[in-house]
C-alpha cells in the first residue's frame, strides 16, 4: 500500500466530535473515547481479527438521530479503528487517555477508560487469551504496564495483593504502553492460535461472546 492510500488518522477536532458524541449518550457500563480506543487496541493485536458486528454493539447503544448523523459516526468509529492499526503497524501508536482533577487542582492522565476497553477486547477473545496467558509467561510479560494500570485502577481485580502504584510509578506504566502493545502484536503474529487450540479449548474465539464487566480478572 503506498503512503497515499494509508488512511488518515482523526483531526483533533474530529475527535472531539466522536468524543461529544459518546459522552451525549452517556450509561453505566458505555465507553468513552479512551475506552473505545482501548478496545479497538485490544482487538487489533490480539489473536483473532474482529468484524465491525462483533465490536460496535460495545460502542454504540441507542438509535442515531438521524441517518447523516449514523454515517457520520459510523465513518469516524472506522477511521479510527483503521487508525490504530496503522499506527501499530508503523510503531507510532500512543494510546488515547482520559483526564482527572488532582488535588492541587491540576489535571493527570488516567488509563482507567483505556484500560476498561482494553479488557472487553480481550472478553471478545477470551478463549485464546486465557489460554494463552495460562500457560506463557512471554505473554504475561508483555502485558506487564498493562495488568499494573488495570489493578491499580480497579479494572481487574486479582487474587495476589499488590501494592499501590506511586504517581511516578503510575506515569511510567502509561508512557510503557506503546511498547507494550507491540510486544504483543508482535508475539501474536509470530505465535498464531491454531485450529486445534479452538477446538482444544472449547470455544470459537472468532464468533461474538458477552463481554465481562469491570471486575473481571487475569486468568494465568
Amino acid at each position: 500500500m503506498s503512503e497515499s492510500d494509508w488512511p488518515a488518522s482523526l483531526s483533533d477536532s474530529e475527535l472531539e466530535e466522536l468524543d461529544q458524541f459518546l459522552r451525549a449518550h452517556p450509561g453505566e457500563d458505555h465507553l468513552l473515547l479512551d475506552g473505545v480506543h482501548g478496545l479497538l487496541t485490544a482487538l487489533a493485536i490480539g489473536p483473532s481479527p474482529a468484524t465491525p458486528d462483533e465490536w460496535l454493539p460495545e460502542v454504540l447503544h441507542e438509535p442515531f438521530a438521524d441517518v447523516d448523523e449514523g454515517e457520520r459516526i459510523l465513518t469516524l468509529l472506522a477511521r479510527l479503528n483503521d487508525s490504530v492499526t496503522l499506527e501499530i503497524e508503523t510503531g507510532a501508536y500512543e494510546p488515547i487517555l482520559g483526564e482527572i482533577d488532582t488535588d492541587d487542582g491540576s489535571t493527570a492522565f488516567t488509563s482507567r477508560g483505556w484500560c476498561e476497553g482494553f479488557s472487553r477486547g480481550i472478553d471478545l477473545r477470551a478463549a485464546a487469551w486465557e489460554a494463552r496467558l495460562g500457560q506463557d509467561s512471554d505473554l504475561m510479560q508483555f502485558l506487564g504496564p498493562i495488568i499494573a494500570l488495570s489493578i491499580e485502577d480497579e479494572v481487574f481485580d486479582s487474587d495476589a495483593e499488590f501494592a499501590a502504584l506511586s504517581d511516578e510509578e503510575y506515569d511510567e506504566c502509561l508512557a510503557r504502553i506503546p511498547e507494550s502493545i507491540d510486544a504483543v502484536s508482535t508475539y501474536w503474529r509470530d505465535n498464531p492460535v491454531s485450529e486445534d487450540e479452538y477446538v482444544r479449548h472449547g470455544d470459537d474465539d472468532r464468533r461474538p461472546r458477552p463481554p465481562r464487566r469491570r471486575g473481571g480478572r487475569w486468568v494465568h
